[in-house]
Order: structure tokens, then C-alpha cells, then sequence
């Protein structure tokens, strides 16, 4: 008797479940901006994340923007895992990623890729993205982070967390999002809900993308969340470049 497929296969292999997987991997989304995305009905959309969810490689976040919105965010953790152990599955030999030294070469865009980060108070959680950017890929990228109404100075908890990475930021102080509203970039990442909604265009039409990061309890974890996403932004910016924990 054929055993039954991993879960992975199961939940990836219908087409809408598909469709929502690829809309999340961009970023974190509400249900409407989904529905938009995929071009379905809402119920049929609900039905569905609640399957990815079950399954484990969705989340649900309330919006610290509106408290009966919910942003969904797809745990690419758990996704390459998954896909780990369903090839593992298929045969013991599989692996899903190839060694490096098998891969193909792929040239990197001309010049630095520019990347912003947005929150609010450009206190906690947008200058720990952008130090953790830096760390990983100083001399590949141009980093940056502001905020709509910037606090006074950095939160000492996001200090303390950043020098659990061996990054002093002591020094750093919050910026205005006006002082970088001419600046070229070529991503631009709003990590709080607030600030997603009072986000402004930017010239050279910059790739937007949405974390919904909730505001830190713990800032050890949310610097670990934070480092996590950042990690599997990096083949994006930097093409060839390997997700490394």
C-alpha cells in the first residue's frame, strides 16, 4: 500500500494554497490583500490559510494598526525544513540544496543594492534590521533605517540585543523619514504596522515589502525574528548568496 505524501506536499500542491505561499513569501499580508492577489472569494481564501496555518507554515499576527486586522506571515523556517524531509521521504539521497560548488554562477546587479527599513520610532525594531543587514553583507549593501515620528535616542533594549549579535550601535540615532524621502533605494521594508500605513512613495519605483513586526516584549526575540527574515532576504539582494543561520 503507497504511504501517504508529507504534509508539505499535501498543503503546497493545490493551486490556491500555492498561490497564497508565493503572495506570503514577498512579505506579510491581510486577508484582503490576498483575496486581491489570488482572485478569489474571502471565505474561500480563509478556508485555505486556516489549512496553512494548521499545517504550520502560516502565522497570524493582530495588526497593532487596526486590532481587528490580521497580517499573515509565511514561516520560511518551517517551509525549507519541510521540503527537507519531504525529500528525505522521496529517497534518503535527496537533498534540496545543491553544494555550493555545483551551483551556478549568478552575477550580482551592477553597483550596491540599497535597502531601507521603516518603523515608527526608528528606535527598535527598523535600526535592528538595518544593523543586522550591515552585519551580514556590509560590503554588498547599502543599508539604511528612519521612522514617521522618531524617538529621542535607540531603546536600550535593542542595544543590549544588538550586542548579543557583537554590534555596537551606542552611537546610532534615530533618523526622520524625510531625511531619506529623496534617496534611491531599491527595497524599501516597513517592519511596524503603523508605519506601512503612512508610507510614502519613493522615486525609481523601490520593491515595497511588509514585516508585521509586533512591537518588542522581548528584544532578544525580536532581533532573532528580525535576523531569521533577514537571512532569507539576503538571495534576493544578493543573488548566489546562500541562507546561512
Amino acid at each position: 500500500m503507497a504511504s501517504e505524501p508529507p504534509v508539505f506536499v499535501r498543503l503546497a500542491a493545490h493551486p490556491l494554497r500555492w498561490s497564497l505561499l508565493t503572495a506570503l513569501a514577498g512579505g506579510d499580508l491581510r486577508v484582503r490583500e490576498l483575496v486581491e492577489r489570488v482572485g478569489e472569494p474571502q471565505n474561500l481564501v480563509s478556508y485555505h490559510l486556516r489549512l496553512l496555518r494548521d499545517g504550520g507554515l502560516v502565522t497570524a499576527t493582530r495588526s497593532s494598526f487596526d486590532g481587528r486586522d490580521s497580517y499573515y506571515h509565511l514561516d520560511l523556517d518551517r517551509c525549507a525544513g519541510a521540503l527537507a524531509e519531504t525529500g528525505a521521504a522521496l529517497h534518503p539521497t535527496l537533498d534540496p540544496t545543491l553544494d555550493p560548488v555545483l551551483r551556478p554562477e549568478v552575477s550580482p546587479p551592477p553597483g550596491r543594492v540599497a535597502v531601507l527599513f521603516l518603523c515608527t520610532g526608528n528606535s527598535a525594531r527598523s535600526p535592528i534590521a538595518e544593523a543586522l543587514l550591515r552585519r551580514r553583507r556590509a560590503g554588498e549593501v547599502t543599508v539604511t533605517s528612519a521612522g514617521s515620528h522618531p524617538k529621542a535616542a535607540l531603546h536600550p533594549g535593542a542595544i543590549r540585543a544588538l550586542a548579543e549579535f557583537g554590534i555596537d550601535v551606542g552611537g546610532q540615532r534615530p533618523r526622520h523619514l524625510d531625511a531619506v524621502a529623496g534617496q534611491r533605494f531599491d527595497h524599501v521594508i516597513t517592519v511596524c504596522d503603523k508605519v506601512r500605513e503612512v508610507c510614502p512613495e519613493f522615486p525609481h519605483h523601490p520593491r515595497r515589502r511588509h514585516w508585521s513586526i509586533p512591537e518588542p516584549g522581548s528584544f532578544s526575540e525580536t532581533a532573532a525574528e528580525l535576523d531569521t527574515r533577514v537571512r532569507h532576504l539576503l538571495p534576493e539582494l544578493v543573488p548566489g548568496k546562500e541562507v546561512r543561520p
